[in-house]
């Protein structure tokens, strides 16, 4: 037997990492996960809310109305004009933990940034980094690489206001293959003008600017024409709200505290939805079901609370169960304002209460039309859950709020034995799960949710994703859709994007829904092997190798080896997210693609149609 070699403890064996060296070691720590930009929680986004949430904090103080951004594929520029760090700290506010203004709660009373390390993770994250700082004509700026201190300037005079401007590049080799979102960045940009109306952001030359605050947060979420009754909108010392009922299935819900986008929700959250059930039930006197008052619900809270707890560094999960130290409970202090305000607004407002009132009461038929079935679907599905072929899940789940993977669950859809076969046998078990569809699943347009529970194969995918009361209990981050990049596999992507925006738009409008990547060739020679994602790529990969590399192009995920597949849904997986802009319809939209075949469509379907001779013609 051999002899068991133990490793030496000494003395030398502790280690003391500085600053920098620790948040490049645990980044989750500081920033929650990593990513490469395609998740709308991605550390990137990260990285420019902390810098913008400094800025934020000056003008909720009372310092500039105003804050210029400018965003490009891998630069951020963020130039507020508030007081500006003041001269003689410059470089410890960027460099050294524990050090900020934020400590003295009299200058920053409800802020969200309070441990003093965000702007110093951006600085140890980022290859390049910039700090200057302006104030009362005096300036001072300091230059960082990967948080050590290159060059700093001395204090010099300047004609340029009061205030202080950043500029940062992530760091390629943390955040692989990144690249910024438009649509995500534009989404983060108008949330801190809806929380902080007055203030304008000016974002790569576009102005952001709200009045009405959540007001205009729901008008600019919500299809106008599809609500059931105009926006209720209540403020109050430290909290406002604004909420509408729609035609959509599920609940959605948008909440804040102190400006910061709480996207998993919390304490506060689960006070508006339980004070609304309670308001209303007093105000129609009846014992409505809960689901049913909340049932194709549109709402967005806000909050500013002393010394928040939140549940991670990334702040998107509120666990503060009251609003300050001495202060009422969260529960408390949300319930007896919706009580107070919602009870007067509907007495005040006829209209509107006798419209919710007939939503509520659609609601109630809807269930009950499908409670019979639902019941028998459930039944069947907790026995296909003993021994579910079409499943194989991993370990770690998205709803187990201890598990250190939360944030990398996923879970690939995909249609056939073959790709199912490859996908399983390169996954990693903790955090991947892979559903395999049996073929092309049903056209779930203009159906209603009774359809969910008829069609055995979705009522399975929604106990596997457990979503079928709402996207609290989603087992996985993101849902893949991973099908062949041919005709069949993009109407398989169709379906399921259709079954996903007809019955669970959340899913999607969450950020949850997400197409799988992959390579359409591989170009390698006896010593390097490259695979390319457009022709653009093969080209360049043809020309880096020389000569007569061999070119083989994949025309179905199945002709993937689980070894090759390993490398396309690990570290360097790339996803495409379904995104949802701000003036789509999600039933114009459906209609289009899915409903009957309108000349218009005809048209598209043949200005965009490309056959297997194009291709080949491409290739040579």
């Amino acid at each position: 037997m051999a002899k068991k070699v133990e490793a030496t403890y000494t003395e030398d064996s502790i280690r003391s990492l500085d600053w920098k060296e620790h948040i490049r070691l645990r980044p989750g720590m500081y920033i929650g996960k990593l990513g490469d930009g395609s998740a709308q929680d991605d550390g990137i986004y990260v990285l420019v809310k902390e810098i913008v949430d400094n800025s934020i904090d000056e003008y909720v103080m009372g310092h500039g109305d105003k804050i210029e951004i400018k965003i490009t594929d891998h630069r951020v520029v963020v130039r507020d004009y508030g007081r500006g760090i003041p001269l003689g700290k410059v470089v410890d506010c960027v460099s050294k933990i524990n050090t900020g203004g934020k400590y003295d709660s009299k200058a920053f009373q409800k802020s969200v940034g309070l441990n003093g390390v965000g702007t110093k993770a951006v600085n140890a994250l980022s290859t390049y980094f910039k700090v200057q700082a302006f104030r009362d004509g005096k300036t001072k700026w300091a230059k960082f690489n990967r948080g050590e201190l290159i060059e700093e300037s001395a204090i010099e005079p300047t004609d340029e206001g009061n205030g202080t401007r950043i500029v940062f590049e992530p760091d390629n080799s943390v955040f692989k293959n990144f690249r910024f979102i438009p649509q995500y960045l534009e989404d983060q940009i108008w949330n801190y003008a809806f929380l902080n109306a007055g203030l304008s952001v000016m974002f790569n030359g576009v102005k952001y600017h709200s009045k009405d605050g959540l007001l205009d947060l729901l008008t600019r979420k919500t299809n106008m024409e599809q609500v059931r009754y105009p926006v209720i909108h209540l403020r109050g010392d430290d909290i406002e709200i604004a909420m509408t009922h729609g035609n959509q299935y599920g609940e959605e819900y948008y909440s804040f505290v102190n400006g910061q986008y709480t996207t998993q929700g919390g304490t506060h959250q689960q006070a508006l939805r339980e004070a609304l059930v309670k308001t209303v039930r007093e105000f129609y006197d009846k014992n409505f079901d809960a689901a049913d008052v909340r049932s194709a619900i549109v709402a967005a809270v806000s909050v500013r609370v002393m010394e928040p707890v939140f549940e991670s560094q990334t702040k998107t999960k509120l666990g503060s169960q009251a609003v300050g130290p001495d202060g009422p409970t969260m529960r408390a202090f949300v319930n007896d304002f919706v009580k107070k305000e919602l009870d007067d607004y509907l007495h005040k407002n006829p209209d509107t209460a006798e419209a919710l009132r007939k939503r509520i009461l659609q609601s109630e038929r809807e269930r009950k039309e499908i409670s019979g079935i639902k019941k028998l679907a459930n039944e069947r599905a907790k026995k296909a859950n003993l021994h579910n072929k079409k499943l194989r899940d991993c370990r770690q789940h998205f709803n187990n709020a201890k598990s250190k993977s939360a944030e990398d669950t996923m879970i690939f859809l995909t249609e056939g034995d073959s790709a199912s076969g490859s996908i399983t046998k390169a996954r990693d078990v903790q955090t991947q799960a892979v559903f395999s569809l049996r073929g092309k699943p049903l056209n779930t347009f203009n159906l209603t949710k009774k359809v969910v529970y008829e069609n055995e194969e979705f009522n399975l995918l929604q106990h596997a994703l457990n979503i079928e009361d709402g996207l609290e209990g989603l087992r996985y981050r993101k849902v893949i859709i991973a099908t062949d990049a041919d005709v069949d596999g993009m109407h398989i992507r169709l379906l399921l994007m259709t079954f996903f925006l007809q019955f669970f738009p959340d899913l999607v409008k969450q950020g949850h829904l997400f197409i799988l990547e992959t390579p359409l060739f591989r170009v390698r020679n006896k010593k390097k092997t490259h695979y390319c994602y457009s022709e653009e790529e093969k080209m360049k990969a043809v020309k880096s190798l020389g000569g007569k590399p061999e070119i083989t192009r994949f025309k179905g995920l199945g002709e993937i080896s689980p070894d090759e597949f390993g490398g396309f849904i690990n570290d360097d997986i790339r996803l495409e997210p379904v995104i949802l802009k701000k003036d789509t319809s999600i039933k114009d939209v459906l209609t289009f693609y899915m409903g009957k075949n309108t000349p218009k469509r005809q048209g598209f379907i043949i200005d965009n149609l490309k056959v297997e001779k194009d291709l080949v013609e491409e290739e040579a």
